[in-house]
């Protein structure tokens, strides 16, 4: 074994400017579109209603084993599941993990052949939002394990030798963590500080991660390191599977958050850590791609657990708002009341549409799902959030009261304020609302930049914007014309859409819109050119009205697929419609604030605000936060702190 390398003296931290920070995410994007995409044709205008109806189904064989183990699940959950011992000691028994493991829960996505369950997404969604109904923690814990931790950069970008050795482990065993987040790195890792300094056969890392969901208790976890370019290495943000216990690994906190409290989410520091070679995800600088590609689909178990909630929140409303009686009668009855009850159960429906066909599309794997999945975590996200805020409003003062407040009067002990708290972290987790938004708008604009972005690109040569020009005038020329009409505007479109309840007119909208959204985002483009990027209020808005014309398609899909099978068809259409004509004055509302709105005022309030023109304004209060930074020192080095590591047996 080769000497240990010196650590070198508190290196700074990365410096890049915003257009290298572009650049690096750029990079790590996957590039080619290889296959169809009903949501990127929806933001070109092109509404393929072929590529979801008729609705995608699992195959019998798959829909038998999901259905057995999410049997077994439920009766594991209701009998061994306490859901306020945990919120109350903020810790999952080890025992209940340890049931979860003799389960096969830990193994749900991994192949059958490595010891797994070999679930499709399908089912994996519906057991996260079993799971997750009696604990969102548990959730948490199963999703981070799966869907980002070894099991799935390994499923897609691992060598043989190194399923057989960390898969069964994965399935059965041993749980894992993703490290990616520094206490200085968030959404911009171009500043990644964490290093992974090549040594013989090995790479020896040093550095500190924050918020590693899982990493207190973990046994392997995924690590983002950048490797220095150098004499045969190409260097640059690198992925590797490293044992948790290994010499130089110390959890040195875990952290406590307003919801999630059983969450095992901590401080890790990597102190010269020994990580061999052939525990390299894929090749030096794949790290960011090997992420953002398995996201593609594990981003989807957030917004399946959002649906349990949202189930969850219905229940809950329906029941007590025909219990509580106000000026002689059921509030659900009042329409203030009623209203809230309506969205709830639309939305709800709406959510599972989205969840459901995003899933069944990604088992196929016949279209690439990068945009509905991060589409379906943005809107899930967000919609369960408002769903849990309007259940606390409708049950007034007990949803502000503890489940345990509740129990200890004589009360119904419902958690409505721990859903809330809960739901919280999911508008950021896995890529805030505000990231996402850029994420999807870069992704819709994929066409333009493809023909136009060397036109509007500063640093191109006039003979590259002179072919640009030629390239996409021929696209637009082509392109254009189609965004003037369509099947939208013809009365008797979507027909097989009407059974009693005609759902045709929204789907007639939705094609109408998604060209209305095309010709907005192209006129952005003209007006704004390279500026475009710096324009975030109108790109989210553009991506929110794509959200709700995706939210709607895939509600009417399933709307008519539970009619076929004679599965509550009547009721599935009259929540379609319910929900469509709900989205539709949400659509209606954004794309009036496209071009009518105060970002640009914002800009400069907030100018104003960094440059202490308000301070004034903050007079007459008590600022009760502690001292010490804003962000915490990460300069590496060997530990001063007790190792909290818990590992569970």
């Amino acid at each position: 074994m080769s000497a240990v390398p010196q650590t070198p003296p508190a290196p700074s931290r990365p410096t890049v400017t915003e257009r290298e920070a572009r650049q690096v995410a750029e990079a790590a994007r996957e590039q080619d579109w290889r296959k169809p995409s009903f949501a990127k044709e929806l933001f070109l205008g092109r509404f393929r209603l072929d590529l979801i109806h008729p609705h995608p189904l699992p195959a019998d064989e798959d829909v038998r084993r999901g259905e057995e183990f999410l049997a077994r699940l439920r009766d594991f959950c209701g009998t061994k599941v306490d859901g306020a011992l945990i919120e109350r000691e903020a810790r999952i028994p080890d025992e209940v993990i340890n049931g979860l493991k003799e389960l096969g829960a830990l193994g749900m996505k991994i192949d059958t052949k490595y010891g797994g369950l070999g679930l499709t997404q399908v089912y994996y969604n519906k057991a996260l939002a079993l799971v997750g109904s009696a604990s969102p923690a548990i959730g948490a814990l199963l999703s981070a394990h799966q869907s980002i931790g070894v099991p799935q950069p390994l499923k897609i970008f691992g060598t043989q030798e190194q399923k057989e050795t960390f898969l069964p482990r994965c399935a059965r065993t041993d749980i894992s963590a993703f490290l990616l987040t520094e206490p200085d790195v968030g959404s911009d890792p171009a500043r990644l500080a964490t290093t992974a300094v090549p040594d013989g056969d090995d790479y020896v890392l040093d550095g500190v991660k924050l918020w590693t969901t899982n990493g207190v208790v973990a046994d392997l976890l995924v690590v983002m390191a950048r490797v220095p370019k150098s004499e045969g290495h190409r260097g640059g943000i690198t992925a590797f599977v490293v044992e948790a216990d290994s010499e130089g690994v110390t959890v040195e906190n875990r952290n406590s958050f307003m919801g999630l409290r059983g969450l095992e989410n901590g401080v890790t520091r990597f102190h010269r850590v020994r990580v061999p070679a052939s525990h390299r995800i894929g090749e030096e600088g794949q790290g960011l791609k090997i992420a953002l590609t398995t996201l593609n689909t594990g981003r989807l178990s957030l917004p399946a657990m959002c649906v349990g909630a949202g189930k969850w929140c219905l229940k809950i409303a329906r029941e007590w708002s025909a219990e509580r009686e106000q000026w002689g009668k059921p509030v659900a009855l009042h329409e203030a009341v009623g209203s809230k009850i309506a969205f709830i159960a639309a939305t709800t429906f709406a959510l599972e549409a989205v969840v459901d066909l995003s899933s069944q599309m990604a088992d196929e794997n016949r279209n690439d799902i990068r945009i509905e999945a991060a589409l379906a975590k943005l809107y899930g996200s967000e919609m369960a959030w408002l769903m849990a805020d309007e259940l606390v409003q409708i049950r007034g003062g007990r949803g502000f009261e503890t489940a345990d407040s509740l129990r200890a009067r004589g009360e119904r002990a419902v958690p409505a304020e721990q859903m809330l708290r809960d739901l919280r972290i999911n508008r950021i987790f896995e890529g805030s609302t505000e990231i996402m938004h850029l994420l999807i708008a870069r992704e819709a604009v994929d066409a333009h930049l493809s023909v136009a972005g060397d036109l509007i690109d500063p640093e191109k040569s006039l003979g590259d914007k002179v072919r640009a020009g030629a390239g996409a005038g021929a696209f637009y020329a082509k392109w254009l014309p189609k965004l003037v009409a369509g099947p939208g505007q013809l009365p008797g479109a979507y027909g097989e859409f009407k059974h009693g309840i005609d759902l045709s007119p929204h789907l007639r909208y939705v094609e109408r819109t998604s060209r209305k959204l095309a010709r907005s985002t192209f006129y952005a483009m003209s007006r704004w050119q390279g500026r475009m990027e710096t324009k975030q209020g109108f790109l989210g808005r553009i991506v929110d009205i794509g959200a709700e014309l995706f939210a709607m398609s895939a509600a009417c899909v399933r709307a008519e697929l539970l009619r076929g099978r004679g599965d509550h068809g009547l009721e599935a259409y009259q929540l379609a419609d319910a929900f469509c004509r709900q989205a539709r004055l949400r659509v209606e509302e954004l794309f009036g604030r496209l071009w009518s709105n105060t970002d640009d005022l914002d800009r400069k309030v907030v100018k104003n605000v960094l440059g202490g023109s308000y301070t004034w304004l903050e007079e007459g209060v008590i600022d009760p936060s502690g001292d010490g930074p804003w962000i915490a020192d990460a300069t590496p080095g060997e530990s001063t702190r007790e190792n909290v590591r818990r590992p569970i047996r």
